[in-house]
């Protein structure tokens, strides 16, 4: 039969499906990445028994990943403004497909932190690119629904890997683990290459250059602090305050680069464009308290009402639930009512979440606590759609990777600080750092001072809103002319 439709018509419906497409290809890249993040937690007994390793020693497969992303999702981001970033997408995702199939033939378990390393590579082109490619895919009116549709993929890809990962291993073995993800990655990778925007040609000056010394300098810094907030198990030894005086070098070393090199990889000049720095700022500390949530939960719900693991994981699960559930409508509401307004409605549920769980939870037991969790975490599902839409708005077309990738590292280092900084605080809240042995009382006095601190972590946030958005007149995107 022929196409009776007018030509105009048959380019419209092409154009939405090529939208349909390339936001199909980075929602399945944004689960992907956080799916590798949660589902290997759950194969770490079982890869101790597989290599008659320490769990010391498995652990590195878990943080391996982490410290990946972490080092290079900045560095990467910038790559892909450099060199093209539907390029870079299409080859962050073979990477990601290539290692988890190197992960599921792994002979040693230095082989499988080895590629998991790759892995989380991978996966760093993928979350440092996705939100930059939003930009170009997506029609400016629908941002904020792209954002908190991939805010939902994320935290649907966190709360499901634990469960997809023990049903993997009862029925394939460790190695499906990883193998999962093969299928999905190569769906991805088709639909990518289909649908996303083709990326545009370089100018007759050519490509910028690409500092590659200072991607080396802030990698390094990157990993001295990660890896001093992460060893030690939660105790600050020696080997901690070397490494954190190796990353407070690192960042001297860094800004005085940056500052005199003529094509830096991030120009210190951005940092005065108060949307960006505002955002950066505020995704740490949000994401500090998230951590808190996931790191503190456990052990009260264990010890104020006698849970066993079972019931702990389902309440614990509400929290990634509701954040799932949330992200959608979050983004409608950012496009309907403005990114501005929906991040301190946002801070404002956070802080009221906050401050109520212990109360809540005393006096309601279990409901009380999944009560106020829910209104942190659907708090925070508004505040990272209209937060992630301000920032990626307010940068200019070259530089959406850089942007997208100091963005991903800002909630990055509030989840690494969190797991570490927030767990200490309920250890003193507690007066106890032996947690097997945790009486009720103690656990609701270091509940009580974890979110004490965390409530005004969340305020803190709020303020640098309201000072950010203090000025009345409009400051161009960074980069623009």
């Amino acid at each position: 039969m022929m196409d009776t439709r007018h030509p105009a018509d048959a380019a419209q419906t092409a154009h939405r499906s090529s939208q349909r497409g390339a936001m199909a290809s980075l929602s399945l890249a944004m689960l992907l990445s956080s799916l590798g993040t949660s589902i290997a937690n759950v194969a770490l007994p079982t890869l101790a028994q597989s290599f008659d390793a320490t769990f010391q020693s498995v652990q590195w497969v878990v943080l391996a990943y982490l410290l990946a992303i972490t080092c290079t999702i900045v560095g990467v981001g910038r790559l892909g403004d450099v060199i093209g970033r539907r390029r870079l997408m299409l080859a962050g995702i073979g990477v990601f497909t290539l290692a988890s199939v190197l992960c599921s033939v792994a002979p040693s378990l230095a082989w499988l932190i080895a590629a998991r390393a790759l892995q989380g590579l991978g996966a760093a082109i993928m979350m440092a690119l996705t939100m930059a490619l939003v930009g170009e895919a997506i029609p400016k009116e629908r941002t904020g629904r792209a954002m908190g549709l991939l805010g939902t993929l994320s935290a649907v890809g966190t709360a499901l890997g634990p469960t997809l990962g023990g049903l993997l291993i009862a029925g394939g073995g460790w190695q499906a683990v990883f193998l999962v993800n093969v299928p999905l990655g190569v769906v991805s990778f088709l639909l990518a290459r289909r649908s996303l925007p083709a990326d545009a040609r370089p100018t007759a000056s050519g490509r910028p250059p690409f500092d590659t010394p200072g991607v080396v300098v802030l990698a390094l810094t990157l990993a001295a602090y990660a890896l001093a907030m992460t060893l030690g198990k939660g105790r600050f030894g020696p080997l901690n305050g070397v490494l954190l005086l190796a990353a407070m070098t690192g960042v001297g070393l860094f800004v005085r680069r940056e500052s005199r090199v003529q094509a830096p990889l991030i120009r210190l000049a951005m940092f005065r464009q108060r949307v960006l720095s505002a955002g950066f700022v505020m995704s740490a500390l949000v994401t500090t308290v998230v951590m808190a949530t996931l790191v503190v939960g456990p052990f009260y719900l264990a010890s104020a009402f006698a849970l066993d693991a079972a019931r702990v994981g389902l309440v614990m699960s509400c929290g990634p639930l509701v954040a799932a559930l949330s992200g959608v409508p979050a983004g409608r509401l950012v496009d309907r009512l403005g990114a501005q307004r929906m991040t301190l409605a946002g801070l404002c549920m956070m802080a009221v979440g906050a401050f109520v769980l212990p109360v809540l939870s005393s006096r309601l037991a279990v409901p009380g606590y999944v009560g106020a969790l829910a209104i942190i975490t659907s708090g925070f599902a508004l505040f990272q759609a209209a937060n992630n839409t301000a920032v990626m708005t307010a940068s200019s077309a070259d530089q959406r990777g850089l942007v997208s990738g100091l963005l991903n590292l800002s909630r990055n280092l509030g989840l690494i600080t969190g797991a570490s900084f927030m767990g200490a605080v309920f250890a003193f809240g507690a007066a106890t750092s032996d947690f097997k042995t945790l009486a009720p009382q103690a656990a609701a006095s270091g509940l009580t001072v974890t979110f004490a601190v965390a409530g005004g972590f969340v305020v803190a946030a709020l303020l640098v809103a309201i000072v950010a958005n203090a000025p009345l007149r409009r400051t161009p995107a960074f980069g623009a002319e």
